[in-house]
C-alpha cells in the first residue's frame, strides 16, 4: 500500500530531521509503485517545500535517486510550488535534472529583497536576478519586490521584461529604477493577464500601442498618474474585471480634479486614498463596488443594475450618486461614514435580495435621524447577517416588524451606554430566527466610577439573555 505523507514518522518532518526516502514510504522510494503522479508530486512537494534548505545540505542519495525517476515536468510544478526564487536557485544545484526543470518547465518565479542577505549590494541582486531569469523558458508569472533601499538600473529592469514578456501572464513589479521604466511600453501588445504596479510613475499612455488585449485584473498602488492617462489605460484593457487604485498621485493642473473611467466589461474596483476631487465611473456590468479613505465632492456610478456588494469606509462624499445600480444589491457595508439616512435609504431601498447589511461607526447628518428598523424589516425580508454600531439613544427600536431571517446579528458600542443592554435584548426579540449574536466593545483602561456601573449592569442583561435564548451562540470581541 502506497504510504502518504500522514504516515511519516513523528516529528519526520520537522527542521533538522528531514526523513530519508524509505522514511517518506514506499511510493516515493518505489517509483515503479502504483500511485498517480499527481499524488506523488503533491507528497513531494509538501516535504519539500518545509525542509528544502536541511534537505539539500544533506544529499540524501535516496531523494536523489527519486528525482531522477521523476519526469522533468513533475519536478517544475514541485519547483513552481516553492515560489521563492532564492530556494528555486538552490534546488537547481542538486542535480542535472532539477537544473533541466528549471530551464524548460519552471513558470513561476518571486524574488523579494527580504529572501537574500541585508548586505547585498544592488549589483549583486540585479546580477542574480538576472542569471535566475534568462536561466527559464516560458515564464508565466514573475514577481519582483525590492524595498526603497536598493535602486536599480533601468537597463537589466528592460532586459528582464524583453526576456519574458511573450510568455508572460502575471507580472507583479515593485522596483525603483533610473530613470524610470515604461513598463506600458515593454509589456502592451502582449499576453498579460494581471498586472500590479507598485510605486511606478505612468506618462503618456498611448492606447492605440500600448494596448492590453488579454489584461483582466489590473492593480495600481503608489503610482503616479495624470487622470487623463488613468482613463486611457483603463479604456486600452477591453477584458479588465477587476481593477484596485491604492494610494494614487493624480497629476493635475486643474484646481478641481476629476477622474473619469468606462469599462464595460469591470466587475470589481477597489478605490483608496486617490488625490482627486470627483469620480466619475460608466461601468455597465459593475458587481463590486469598494471606496475607502477619500474625500470626495462627487462620486457618480453609472450602470445597468449589476451592483452586487457595495462597501464603503472612511469616506467624506457630499454626493454620493450609484443611480439605478442597486436593485440586485446583496450586500450594503458602511464603516466610519456620515449618513443622511433618508437619502441612504432612497439609494438602496429597491434591494429586496439584500443579505448581509452594515451600519459600523457611522454617524448621522441629523440627530433626530436613526436606522429606522422597520423600514429594514420591511423593505429587506431576505436579509440574514445584520450588523448595527452607532451612537445610542432613546426611540431606536421603533415598529413592530420582525427581522424573520436575519440568523447573525452584530451589534456593537465605541462608549458604552445605558442604553446599550436593553438595545441588545430588543434586537434579539425582533430575529426570531437568529442563531448567533456578536457584541463587539471599546474598554478604556482607566474606568470611571459610571462606566463600572453600566458594565456590571450590561453583564446582568447578558446574562438573563443567555438563559432566555439558549439556543443562540453569544461571542464577545473587546478591543
Amino acid at each position: 500500500m502506497a504510504v502518504g505523507c500522514n504516515s511519516l514518522p513523528p516529528g519526520a518532518l520537522a527542521v533538522g530531521n528531514i526523513p530519508t526516502a524509505k522514511q517518506a514510504g514506499g511510493s516515493l522510494y518505489n517509483p515503479t509503485a502504483k500511485v498517480p503522479d499527481d499524488r506523488r508530486e503533491h507528497e513531494l512537494c509538501f516535504i519539500f517545500r518545509r525542509n528544502l534548505r536541511i534537505l539539500l545540505i544533506k544529499l540524501d542519495i535516496n531523494w536523489l535517486q527519486i528525482m531522477e525517476h521523476l519526469p522533468v515536468e513533475v519536478i517544475g510544478n514541485i519547483l513552481a510550488h516553492l515560489s521563492a526564487a532564492r530556494d528555486v536557485m538552490v534546488s537547481s544545484a542538486v542535480c542535472r535534472k532539477w537544473r533541466e526543470a528549471c530551464r524548460k518547465h519552471l513558470h513561476s518565479l518571486s524574488f523579494n529583497s527580504d529572501d537574500f542577505p541585508r548586505d547585498m549590494t544592488t549589483r549583486q541582486l540585479e546580477i542574480i536576478i538576472t542569471q535566475t531569469i534568462f536561466q527559464t523558458m516560458g515564464l508565466q508569472c514573475l514577481s519582483i519586490h525590492i524595498d526603497n533601499t536598493h535602486e536599480f538600473s533601468a537597463a537589466p529592469v528592460i532586459a528582464w521584461l524583453m526576456y519574458t514578456r511573450e510568455t508572460l501572464r502575471c507580472l507583479y513589479y515593485n522596483i525603483q529604477t533610473n530613470p524610470n521604466v515604461n513598463i506600458l511600453e515593454k509589456c502592451g501588445r502582449q499576453k498579460l493577464e494581471v498586472l500590479d504596479l507598485d510605486h511606478n510613475t505612468i506618462t503618456g499612455v498611448e492606447p492605440s500601442y500600448q494596448r492590453f488585449t488579454c489584461l483582466k485584473s489590473l492593480y495600481l498602488r503608489h503610482v503616479s498618474i495624470s487622470a487623463l492617462d488613468l482613463s486611457l489605460l483603463v479604456a486600452a484593457c477591453p477584458k479588465i474585471e477587476s481593477l484596485a487604485l491604492d494610494v494614487l498621485e493624480i497629476v493635475t493642473s486643474d484646481s478641481q480634479s476629476t477622474m473619469e473611467l468606462t469599462s464595460h466589461t469591470l466587475k470589481s474596483i477597489f478605490v483608496k486614498t486617490v488625490g482627486v476631487d470627483k469620480i466619475i465611473l460608466d461601468a455597465d456590468n459593475l458587481e463590486v463596488l469598494h471606496l475607502n479613505a477619500l474625500n470626495l465632492d462627487l462620486f457618480e456610478l453609472s450602470g445597468k443594475g449589476t451592483l452586487k456588494h457595495l462597501k464603503i469606509d472612511d469616506v467624506s462624499v457630499t454626493h454620493l450618486d450609484i443611480g439605478e445600480s442597486t436593485d440586485h444589491l446583496e450586500v450594503v457595508d458602511v464603516s466610519n461614514f456620515m449618513i443622511v439616512w433618508p437619502k441612504f435609504y432612497n439609494m438602496i431601498s429597491r434591494a429586496c435580495n439584500l443579505r448581509m447589511l452594515r451600519f459600523w461607526g457611522v454617524a448621522f447628518d441629523d440627530d433626530d435621524e436613526i436606522v429606522d428598523l422597520e423600514t429594514v424589516a420591511v423593505a429587506f425580508p431576505l436579509l440574514r447577517h445584520l450588523s448595527l454600531s452607532y451612537e445610542l439613544r432613546d426611540g431606536l427600536l421603533q415598529g413592530l416588524s420582525p427581522l424573520e431571517n436575519v440568523s447573525v446579528l452584530e451589534l456593537g458600542w465605541t462608549v458604552i451606554s445605558e442604553h446599550f443592554g436593553p438595545w441588545v435584548f430588543g434586537m434579539i426579540e425582533r430575529c426570531p430566527n437568529l442563531k448567533k449574536l456578536v457584541i463587539h466593545g471599546v474598554l478604556s483602561e482607566a474606568k470611571t466610577r459610571e462606566e463600572r456601573k453600566m458594565l456590571a449592569t450590561f453583564t446582568s442583561f447578558i446574562v438573563c439573555l443567555m438563559r432566555k435564548y439558549v439556543h443562540v451562540d453569544v461571542q464577545f470581541e473587546y478591543e
